[in-house]
């Protein structure tokens, strides 16, 4: 965009007279500050398959009420033109996590959408998302709406949207969505809002609680596999919702499953937007859970866990001797996927689903006990549109699904990950596991003798700003055109670029290099964040050599992102 156009943007948001106080103020401040300016109005803030994620702030590229209410009105219009009365009736659930403005965007969601007629169903208070994917399809709504940014920093907030099976939106719905969206250019071409008052009274604002939040709990613990009592008594659990959604809902289900030593961390216990004790609220970052970790150290428990703010990613931690070892997303994959498997009946249609950057190691497991393994796009809709074709098909059993980046589901009563089904089973197989006198990371050794000694590493290089994504944008041209035959020492024995629509996948910015002696490197943009990541997949006889491995691929991105 060149220097006129997004200086003409910045003016319009100036000129517009009913322009929010403190958004002004923002722009104000920033008159002079030419780099700035290019910063929050250079492009809309990127809508797709991953809804909005964003800096809150005044500017299009900004998350913001306008931001906000122009995707819903998109939203809305699609909704009207492609399903008319019917959406007016069947309205969109939405949830919100308690991010600053969390609450202020998710009523702005449902105000623009009653201003077109539509309903909503808005949660009464703070919800985790796979809650939200399961409300969707249990009222039989039209769609939903989640107000997160996940695991981001404070600085951040997002929007995700859901089709009507509590599914993320996947590509052809999320381009037909933006279609819409960008009828509304101009901030006064949006639709003017209605009062909730007005919105209420004409049955269009609704909310919904406790009766939610009692049967999505219900339908998490008809997951429950474990049967042994006195062994899940015996288990202690330190817990970290890391000042996010997740309290209410995993302790209680943690309590109805039968484990009666959970002692949650009470400075990262309530709700709080500033995230104040740590860094990032990721549980895949070490130090997010370290706090936790001296807790467990202290009372002598046996595992830590610890959800996003959304609650649909969890990470945990495992006692070896008087140190607590953190798990990767990987490492609980395949001990979720052994203990699942082993304590299910399965059948010639049952089907374990993963991305094409999760190891393989789940997927040996699975093959293991008899059950198809299927990969995946990068990203949990991938896995929940295969979902829905197996219930409209009748084909195939999902048993299931799950990534490298914390995210699992077991069961089928969300379509997205859930964190909350996941903390049940991971602390049910930690109890399984230590009624047989073993930890998770005995397992995993055990495992690992079986199958192999798998080493998987994501490295994500952050670069932010418009010159960040031309940089990112340039090394995936650069990687293609170079058609690397070794990589860190080792040899490529095949490339495959997801761009061109492979392996029956949808199109995909990915290039995945295929090692000759079965490992594998892949590379990505972040669908979500100014990032590109690395992952890197290998398998030695021993634990030494496939770290060796790792460490030269590691080397070779380093000079690569350069």
């Amino acid at each position: 965009m060149s220097n006129m156009e997004y200086r003409i943007r910045y003016r319009q948001w100036l000129d517009y007279e009913a322009l929010e106080p403190d958004l002004r103020a923002e722009l104000e401040e920033i008159k002079d500050n030419e780099t700035e300016i290019r910063e929050r109005f250079c492009q809309d803030l990127t809508f797709g398959t991953a809804g909005l994620r964003g800096l809150m702030g005044a500017g299009t590229n900004r998350m913001n009420v306008y931001t906000v209410q122009r995707a819903t009105a998109g939203l809305g219009l699609y909704l009207l033109t492609t399903h008319g009365k019917e959406a007016m009736q069947r309205g969109v659930v939405i949830a919100y996590d308690n991010r600053a403005n969390s609450e202020l965007f998710a009523q702005e969601a449902a105000l623009t959408l009653n201003s077109l007629g539509i309903r909503t169903y808005v949660f009464d208070r703070l919800a985790p998302t796979p809650e939200l994917s399961f409300a969707v399809k249990y009222r039989q709504s039209i769609a939903g709406i989640v107000i997160t940014a996940s695991h981001n920093p404070k600085e951040y907030n997002g929007y995700k949207v859901y089709n009507e099976h509590g599914c993320q939106i996947t590509g052809e719905m999320a381009e037909a969505i933006l279609e819409k969206i960008d009828i509304y250019q101009e901030l006064a071409a949006l639709p003017v809002l209605m009062s909730e008052e007005t919105a209420r009274s004409r049955d269009l604002y609704h909310e919904i609680g406790n009766a939610y939040h009692q049967v999505f709990q219900k339908a998490v613990l008809e997951q429950a596999l474990l049967q042994d009592s006195a062994a899940k008594e015996n288990l202690k659990i330190v817990y970290t919702p890391l000042h996010g959604t997740g309290l209410g809902s995993v302790t209680s289900v943690l309590d109805k499953d039968g484990f009666t030593q959970v002692h949650v961390l009470e400075s990262q216990k309530e709700p709080d937007a500033r995230f104040s004790t740590v860094h990032s609220p990721n549980p895949e970052d070490k130090e997010a859970l370290q706090l936790a970790i001296a807790c467990a150290q202290e009372i002598n428990a046996d595992l830590v866990l610890g959800t996003d703010p959304d609650c649909d990613r969890v990470g945990i931690a495992v006692r070896d001797g008087d140190q607590f070892v953190l798990l990767t997303g990987n490492q609980t994959g395949a001990l979720l996927a052994d203990y699942v498997l082993s304590h299910k009946i399965l059948d010639d249609k049952s089907v374990v689903i993963k991305t094409i950057v999760t190891s393989e190691l789940g997927a040996d497991i699975a093959s293991a006990y008899g059950a198809e393994v299927m990969n995946v796009l990068t990203g949990f809709k991938y896995i929940g549109e295969k979902m829905i074709g197996f219930e409209q098909n009748h084909d195939h059993t999902f048993v299931m699904g799950y990534e490298e980046s914390y995210g699992y589901l077991v069961g089928s009563h969300a379509k997205d990950k859930d964190a909350v089904a996941a903390s049940m089973l991971i602390c049910e197989m930690a109890a399984y596991q230590k009624a047989q006198g073993k930890t998770l990371l005995q397992r995993l050794e055990e495992l690992y003798q079986q199958y192999g000694y798998y080493k998987d590493v994501v490295d994500s290089f952050t670069l932010p700003g418009a010159d960040g994504q031309e940089r990112i944008a340039d090394i995936m041209t650069e990687l293609r055109a170079e058609q690397a035959s070794e990589i860190g020492g080792l040899a490529v024995a095949e490339v495959k670029d997801y761009a061109n629509g492979i392996d029956g996948l949808p199109k995909a910015n990915v290039l995945k290099y295929f090692f000759a002696d079965g490992g594998w490197m892949a590379v990505r943009p972040s669908g979500t964040e100014p990032k590109i990541k690395f992952y890197y997949s290998v398998k030695g006889e021993t634990m030494k050599a496939a770290e060796e491995k790792v460490a030269a691929l590691q080397e070779a991105a380093k000079k690569i992102v350069a």
